[in-house]
Protein backbone atom coordinates (compact mmCIF):
# COMPACT_ATOMS: atom_id res chain seq x y z
CA UNK A 1 0.00 0.00 0.00
CA UNK A 2 1.53 3.54 -1.35
CA UNK A 3 2.09 6.10 1.75
CA UNK A 4 0.06 8.94 2.04
CA UNK A 5 1.50 12.42 1.26
CA UNK A 6 3.25 13.78 5.04
CA UNK A 7 1.21 16.84 4.98
CA UNK A 8 -2.01 14.98 3.97
CA UNK A 9 -1.71 12.68 7.07
CA UNK A 10 -1.42 15.87 9.58
CA UNK A 11 -3.86 18.14 7.36
CA UNK A 12 -1.53 21.01 6.73
CA UNK A 13 -0.24 22.59 3.77
CA UNK A 14 3.83 22.87 3.43
CA UNK A 15 4.54 26.45 4.81
CA UNK A 16 2.77 25.52 7.77
CA UNK A 17 4.81 27.22 11.01
CA UNK A 18 5.93 25.05 13.72
CA UNK A 19 3.16 25.88 15.93
CA UNK A 20 0.69 24.14 13.69
CA UNK A 21 2.69 21.16 12.97
CA UNK A 22 3.25 20.44 16.68
CA UNK A 23 -0.94 21.68 16.89
CA UNK A 24 -1.72 19.18 14.26
CA UNK A 25 0.10 16.08 15.11
CA UNK A 26 -0.87 16.75 18.77
CA UNK A 27 -4.36 16.79 18.10
CA UNK A 28 -3.75 13.24 15.82
CA UNK A 29 -1.91 11.65 18.45
CA UNK A 30 -4.33 12.41 21.20
CA UNK A 31 -7.18 11.38 18.86
CA UNK A 32 -6.14 7.44 17.60
CA UNK A 33 -3.76 7.37 21.21
CA UNK A 34 -4.12 3.20 21.95
CA UNK A 35 -5.73 4.33 25.70
CA UNK A 36 -8.59 5.86 24.13
CA UNK A 37 -8.93 3.28 21.36
CA UNK A 38 -8.42 -0.57 23.07
CA UNK A 39 -8.15 -3.04 20.04
CA UNK A 40 -8.32 -0.69 17.58
CA UNK A 41 -5.86 -1.90 14.91
CA UNK A 42 -6.81 1.23 12.37
CA UNK A 43 -6.26 3.91 14.53
CA UNK A 44 -2.74 2.22 15.78
CA UNK A 45 -2.00 2.97 11.96
CA UNK A 46 -2.99 6.13 12.01
CA UNK A 47 -1.43 6.95 15.34
CA UNK A 48 1.92 5.69 13.85
CA UNK A 49 1.51 7.34 10.44
CA UNK A 50 1.03 10.73 12.54
CA UNK A 51 4.18 10.14 14.13
CA UNK A 52 6.09 8.84 11.08
CA UNK A 53 5.01 12.17 9.24
CA UNK A 54 5.69 14.28 12.31
CA UNK A 55 9.21 12.88 12.68
CA UNK A 56 9.64 14.15 9.30
CA UNK A 57 8.75 17.53 8.84
CA UNK A 58 9.68 18.99 12.44
CA UNK A 59 13.28 17.68 10.82
CA UNK A 60 14.61 20.66 8.68
CA UNK A 61 16.80 18.55 6.68
CA UNK A 62 14.36 15.22 6.12
CA UNK A 63 11.80 17.94 4.81
CA UNK A 64 13.80 19.23 2.18
CA UNK A 65 14.54 16.10 1.56
CA UNK A 66 11.01 15.03 1.71
CA UNK A 67 9.97 18.27 -0.44
CA UNK A 68 11.82 17.66 -3.37
CA UNK A 69 12.08 13.70 -3.37
CA UNK A 70 8.53 12.61 -1.93
CA UNK A 71 9.09 9.34 0.42
CA UNK A 72 12.10 7.89 -1.59
CA UNK A 73 14.02 11.26 -0.35
CA UNK A 74 13.58 10.29 3.47
CA UNK A 75 14.93 6.79 2.84
CA UNK A 76 12.01 4.86 1.90
CA UNK A 77 13.11 2.69 -0.35
CA UNK A 78 16.31 1.69 1.63
CA UNK A 79 16.07 -1.92 3.44
CA UNK A 80 15.44 -2.71 6.97
CA UNK A 81 12.21 -0.56 7.47
CA UNK A 82 13.71 2.73 6.27
CA UNK A 83 11.63 5.82 5.95
CA UNK A 84 10.54 7.20 9.27
CA UNK A 85 9.48 4.58 11.63
CA UNK A 86 8.32 2.15 8.95
CA UNK A 87 7.26 -0.85 10.54
CA UNK A 88 10.39 -1.44 12.58
CA UNK A 89 9.52 1.24 15.10
CA UNK A 90 7.16 0.51 18.26
CA UNK A 91 4.59 2.84 20.17
CA UNK A 92 7.10 2.52 22.82
CA UNK A 93 9.76 4.29 20.63
CA UNK A 94 7.38 6.73 19.29
CA UNK A 95 6.51 7.96 22.74
CA UNK A 96 10.38 8.02 23.69
CA UNK A 97 11.36 10.54 20.34
CA UNK A 98 7.86 12.71 21.10
CA UNK A 99 7.22 12.87 24.28
CA UNK A 100 8.46 16.80 24.41
CA UNK A 101 5.53 17.15 22.28
CA UNK A 102 2.88 16.34 24.42
CA UNK A 103 4.21 17.36 27.87
CA UNK A 104 2.30 15.38 30.79
CA UNK A 105 -0.41 13.83 28.41
CA UNK A 106 0.88 10.52 28.24
CA UNK A 107 2.59 8.57 31.01
CA UNK A 108 3.13 9.68 34.72
CA UNK A 109 -0.27 10.83 35.26
CA UNK A 110 -1.36 12.59 32.59
CA UNK A 111 -4.44 10.79 32.03
CA UNK A 112 -3.24 7.82 29.71
CA UNK A 113 -1.06 4.88 30.43
CA UNK A 114 1.89 4.10 27.53
CA UNK A 115 0.09 0.52 27.55
CA UNK A 116 3.52 -0.79 27.60
CA UNK A 117 4.02 -2.65 30.83
CA UNK A 118 6.96 -0.52 32.38
CA UNK A 119 5.19 2.65 33.96
CA UNK A 120 4.44 5.55 32.66
CA UNK A 121 7.26 7.27 32.98
CA UNK A 122 9.76 4.59 31.77
CA UNK A 123 11.88 5.61 28.74
CA UNK A 124 13.55 3.83 25.93
CA UNK A 125 16.95 5.47 24.74
CA UNK A 126 17.81 5.41 21.23
CA UNK A 127 21.45 4.56 19.94
CA UNK A 128 23.30 7.05 17.65
CA UNK A 129 23.22 7.26 13.90
CA UNK A 130 26.02 6.14 11.56
CA UNK A 131 26.85 8.21 8.56
CA UNK A 132 28.42 6.57 5.28
CA UNK A 133 28.93 7.26 1.81
CA UNK A 134 28.21 4.99 -1.01
CA UNK A 135 30.37 5.65 -4.47
CA UNK A 136 27.92 4.71 -7.61
CA UNK A 137 28.95 4.26 -11.30
CA UNK A 138 25.73 5.38 -13.71
CA UNK A 139 24.79 1.52 -14.33
CA UNK A 140 24.24 1.23 -10.62
CA UNK A 141 22.34 4.74 -10.85
CA UNK A 142 20.15 3.33 -14.17
CA UNK A 143 19.60 -0.25 -12.48
CA UNK A 144 19.45 0.03 -8.49
CA UNK A 145 22.27 -1.85 -6.43
CA UNK A 146 22.46 -3.70 -3.56
CA UNK A 147 25.89 -2.61 -1.46
CA UNK A 148 26.96 -4.72 1.11
CA UNK A 149 28.71 -2.08 3.58
CA UNK A 150 31.44 -3.08 6.51
CA UNK A 151 30.12 -0.83 9.39
CA UNK A 152 31.72 -0.27 12.56
CA UNK A 153 29.53 0.03 15.10
CA UNK A 154 28.72 0.01 18.90
CA UNK A 155 26.59 -3.59 19.80
CA UNK A 156 25.84 -4.91 22.84
CA UNK A 157 28.20 -6.99 24.27
CA UNK A 158 27.73 -10.49 24.92
CA UNK A 159 27.13 -10.96 28.74
CA UNK A 160 26.06 -7.85 29.74
CA UNK A 161 23.14 -7.86 32.55
CA UNK A 162 21.30 -5.36 33.79
CA UNK A 163 19.16 -4.63 37.11
CA UNK A 164 16.72 -2.65 38.38
CA UNK A 165 17.78 1.30 38.66
CA UNK A 166 18.68 2.00 42.22
CA UNK A 167 17.70 5.84 42.06
CA UNK A 168 14.30 5.68 40.66
CA UNK A 169 13.74 1.67 41.64
CA UNK A 170 12.75 0.87 38.03
CA UNK A 171 10.02 3.65 37.11
CA UNK A 172 12.19 5.52 34.84
CA UNK A 173 11.79 8.85 37.08
CA UNK A 174 12.03 10.47 39.98
CA UNK A 175 9.48 12.57 41.57
CA UNK A 176 10.20 15.76 44.00
CA UNK A 177 7.89 17.25 46.49
CA UNK A 178 8.63 21.21 46.78
CA UNK A 179 7.32 23.34 49.39
CA UNK A 180 5.78 26.55 47.83
CA UNK A 181 3.38 29.84 49.47
CA UNK A 182 0.66 27.93 47.65
CA UNK A 183 1.48 24.17 49.51
CA UNK A 184 3.23 21.44 48.72
CA UNK A 185 4.43 20.90 44.84
CA UNK A 186 5.05 17.76 43.23
CA UNK A 187 7.19 17.66 40.04
CA UNK A 188 8.71 14.35 38.43
CA UNK A 189 11.67 14.44 36.31
CA UNK A 190 13.41 11.83 33.79
CA UNK A 191 15.85 9.91 35.90
CA UNK A 192 19.29 11.41 36.03
CA UNK A 193 20.99 7.76 36.36
CA UNK A 194 19.33 5.67 33.80
CA UNK A 195 17.81 8.32 31.92
CA UNK A 196 14.37 7.11 31.83
CA UNK A 197 15.07 3.45 31.21
CA UNK A 198 14.37 2.03 34.79
CA UNK A 199 17.46 -0.15 34.56
CA UNK A 200 21.23 0.20 35.11
CA UNK A 201 23.81 -2.27 33.84
CA UNK A 202 24.91 -4.99 36.35
CA UNK A 203 27.76 -6.61 34.66
CA UNK A 204 29.48 -6.34 32.11
CA UNK A 205 32.45 -8.37 30.49
CA UNK A 206 35.54 -6.88 29.82
CA UNK A 207 36.47 -4.55 27.34
CA UNK A 208 32.87 -2.85 27.16
CA UNK A 209 32.15 0.36 28.15
CA UNK A 210 29.85 1.97 31.14
CA UNK A 211 26.44 0.93 29.11
CA UNK A 212 27.51 -2.95 28.16
CA UNK A 213 28.20 -1.87 24.32
CA UNK A 214 31.41 -2.58 22.56
CA UNK A 215 32.37 -1.55 18.73
CA UNK A 216 31.88 -4.72 16.19
CA UNK A 217 32.20 -4.42 12.82
CA UNK A 218 29.02 -5.50 10.54
CA UNK A 219 28.36 -6.51 6.92
CA UNK A 220 25.32 -4.38 6.28
CA UNK A 221 23.06 -4.86 2.84
CA UNK A 222 21.72 -2.07 1.39
CA UNK A 223 19.08 -1.74 -1.32
CA UNK A 224 19.81 1.46 -2.91
CA UNK A 225 17.20 2.02 -5.52
CA UNK A 226 17.69 3.30 -9.26
CA UNK A 227 18.06 6.54 -9.87
CA UNK A 228 19.34 8.13 -6.90
CA UNK A 229 21.24 11.13 -7.03
CA UNK A 230 24.84 12.78 -6.07
CA UNK A 231 24.11 13.66 -2.15
CA UNK A 232 20.48 12.21 -1.45
CA UNK A 233 20.39 10.42 1.48
CA UNK A 234 18.86 7.08 2.26
CA UNK A 235 17.92 5.88 5.87
CA UNK A 236 18.43 2.17 6.72
CA UNK A 237 16.22 2.02 10.57
CA UNK A 238 18.04 0.61 13.08
CA UNK A 239 21.46 0.06 11.98
CA UNK A 240 23.37 2.54 13.56
CA UNK A 241 24.83 2.24 17.13
CA UNK A 242 22.74 0.20 19.92
CA UNK A 243 21.32 2.30 22.29
CA UNK A 244 22.51 1.43 26.13
CA UNK A 245 19.71 -0.71 28.35
CA UNK A 246 18.75 -2.18 25.30
CA UNK A 247 17.29 0.89 23.70
CA UNK A 248 16.18 1.61 20.06
CA UNK A 249 19.64 1.90 17.79
CA UNK A 250 19.86 4.48 15.85
CA UNK A 251 19.47 4.48 12.10
CA UNK A 252 22.41 4.24 9.46
CA UNK A 253 22.20 7.33 7.16
CA UNK A 254 23.93 6.61 3.68
CA UNK A 255 24.40 9.38 1.68
CA UNK A 256 25.01 8.58 -2.05
CA UNK A 257 28.49 10.08 -4.26
CA UNK A 258 28.04 9.68 -8.14
CA UNK A 259 30.65 8.15 -10.05
CA UNK A 260 31.88 10.63 -13.07
CA UNK A 261 31.60 8.74 -16.21
CA UNK A 262 34.22 8.93 -18.83
CA UNK A 263 31.92 10.64 -21.82
CA UNK A 264 28.55 10.38 -20.71
CA UNK A 265 27.17 13.85 -18.82
CA UNK A 266 24.87 13.19 -16.01
CA UNK A 267 21.84 16.56 -15.62
CA UNK A 268 18.89 15.24 -13.77
CA UNK A 269 17.41 11.85 -15.42
CA UNK A 270 18.70 13.03 -18.70
CA UNK A 271 22.26 12.34 -20.02
CA UNK A 272 24.26 14.49 -22.42
CA UNK A 273 26.87 12.98 -25.09
CA UNK A 274 29.01 15.04 -27.29
CA UNK A 275 29.41 13.06 -30.97
CA UNK A 276 32.13 13.99 -33.36
CA UNK A 277 31.54 13.38 -36.75
CA UNK A 278 33.87 14.00 -39.52
CA UNK A 279 33.39 16.77 -42.20
CA UNK A 280 32.62 14.05 -44.94
CA UNK A 281 29.67 12.15 -42.70
CA UNK A 282 28.19 15.68 -42.28
CA UNK A 283 28.26 16.46 -46.04
CA UNK A 284 27.11 13.36 -47.45
CA UNK A 285 25.32 11.70 -44.30
CA UNK A 286 26.31 8.37 -42.65
CA UNK A 287 25.11 6.54 -39.40
CA UNK A 288 26.98 7.02 -35.96
CA UNK A 289 27.53 5.03 -32.95
CA UNK A 290 26.39 6.40 -29.58
CA UNK A 291 27.56 4.62 -26.28
CA UNK A 292 24.51 4.19 -23.55
CA UNK A 293 25.29 3.57 -20.01
CA UNK A 294 24.51 0.06 -21.20
CA UNK A 295 25.28 -0.84 -24.84
CA UNK A 296 24.95 1.19 -27.93
CA UNK A 297 23.16 3.15 -30.05
CA UNK A 298 22.91 3.67 -33.86
CA UNK A 299 21.78 7.43 -35.61
CA UNK A 300 21.82 8.65 -39.05
CA UNK A 301 23.77 11.48 -40.03
CA UNK A 302 21.37 13.07 -42.42
CA UNK A 303 23.33 14.70 -45.54
CA UNK A 304 24.08 18.28 -44.86
CA UNK A 305 24.33 18.00 -40.64
CA UNK A 306 25.44 20.96 -39.04
CA UNK A 307 27.53 21.18 -35.93
CA UNK A 308 25.30 21.68 -32.89
CA UNK A 309 22.49 19.38 -33.86
CA UNK A 310 20.91 17.62 -31.61
CA UNK A 311 19.42 14.24 -31.29
CA UNK A 312 17.26 13.02 -28.60
CA UNK A 313 17.11 9.17 -27.89
CA UNK A 314 13.83 8.78 -26.18
CA UNK A 315 13.89 6.49 -22.91
CA UNK A 316 17.67 6.07 -23.06
CA UNK A 317 18.62 8.33 -20.19
CA UNK A 318 17.90 7.46 -16.00
CA UNK A 319 14.96 6.79 -14.19
CA UNK A 320 13.53 9.05 -11.88
CA UNK A 321 13.63 8.05 -7.91
CA UNK A 322 10.40 9.49 -6.62
CA UNK A 323 8.25 9.05 -10.45
CA UNK A 324 7.86 6.54 -13.30
CA UNK A 325 9.26 6.75 -16.66
CA UNK A 326 12.97 7.13 -17.79
CA UNK A 327 15.00 10.40 -19.34
CA UNK A 328 16.17 10.82 -22.28
CA UNK A 329 19.52 10.58 -24.17
CA UNK A 330 20.65 13.91 -25.79
CA UNK A 331 23.43 13.51 -28.36
CA UNK A 332 25.04 16.60 -29.56
CA UNK A 333 26.71 16.43 -33.32
CA UNK A 334 30.34 18.26 -33.52
CA UNK A 335 31.52 18.05 -37.13
CA UNK A 336 35.17 17.56 -36.68
CA UNK A 337 37.61 20.18 -38.47
CA UNK A 338 40.93 18.10 -39.79
CA UNK A 339 44.08 20.23 -38.11
CA UNK A 340 46.27 19.05 -40.61
CA UNK A 341 46.05 18.13 -44.47
CA UNK A 342 48.22 16.21 -46.99
CA UNK A 343 49.27 18.04 -49.96
CA UNK A 344 46.36 16.25 -52.07
CA UNK A 345 43.97 16.83 -49.57
CA UNK A 346 44.32 20.35 -49.95
CA UNK A 347 44.61 20.56 -53.25
CA UNK A 348 41.05 18.38 -53.40
CA UNK A 349 39.73 21.21 -50.89
CA UNK A 350 40.81 23.90 -52.75
CA UNK A 351 39.01 23.09 -56.14
CA UNK A 352 36.23 23.47 -54.06
CA UNK A 353 36.34 25.86 -52.19
CA UNK A 354 34.52 28.48 -54.74
CA UNK A 355 31.77 26.31 -55.69
CA UNK A 356 29.14 27.95 -54.18
CA UNK A 357 27.38 25.22 -52.15
CA UNK A 358 30.42 25.34 -49.72
CA UNK A 359 29.69 29.27 -49.48
CA UNK A 360 28.45 29.67 -45.68
CA UNK A 361 24.85 30.68 -45.66
CA UNK A 362 23.84 31.94 -42.33
CA UNK A 363 20.31 31.20 -41.54
CA UNK A 364 18.83 33.27 -39.55
CA UNK A 365 16.22 31.25 -37.73
CA UNK A 366 18.71 28.77 -36.86
CA UNK A 367 17.81 28.13 -33.09
CA UNK A 368 20.98 28.08 -30.61
CA UNK A 369 21.66 25.10 -28.60
CA UNK A 370 19.95 25.98 -25.59
CA UNK A 371 17.05 27.06 -27.09
CA UNK A 372 16.98 23.39 -29.07
CA UNK A 373 17.42 22.23 -25.34
CA UNK A 374 14.70 23.89 -24.11
CA UNK A 375 12.42 22.79 -27.12
CA UNK A 376 12.98 18.85 -26.78
CA UNK A 377 11.29 19.55 -23.00
CA UNK A 378 8.23 21.26 -23.92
Amino acid sequence: MAKRDYYEVLGISKDASQGELKKAYRKLALKYHPDRNPDNADAEVKFKEAAEAYEVLNNAEKKQRYDRFGHQGVGGAAGGGAGGFGGGMSMDDIFSQFGDIFGGAFGGGGGFSNGFGGGGARRRRKGTNLRIKVKLDLAEVLNGSIKKIKVNKLVAAEGTTFKTCTTCRGAGQVNRVTNTILGQMQTASVCPTCQGSGEMVDKRPPGSDENGLVRKEEVISIDIPAGVEEGMQLNVSGKGNAAPMGGVPGDLLVVIEELEHDTIKRNGKNLHYDLYVSFIDAVIGGIAEVPLVEGKAKINISAGTQSGKLVRLKGKGLPSVQSYGKGDMLVNINVWTPQELSKDEKKILEKLKDSENFQPTANHDEKNFFQKVKDMFE
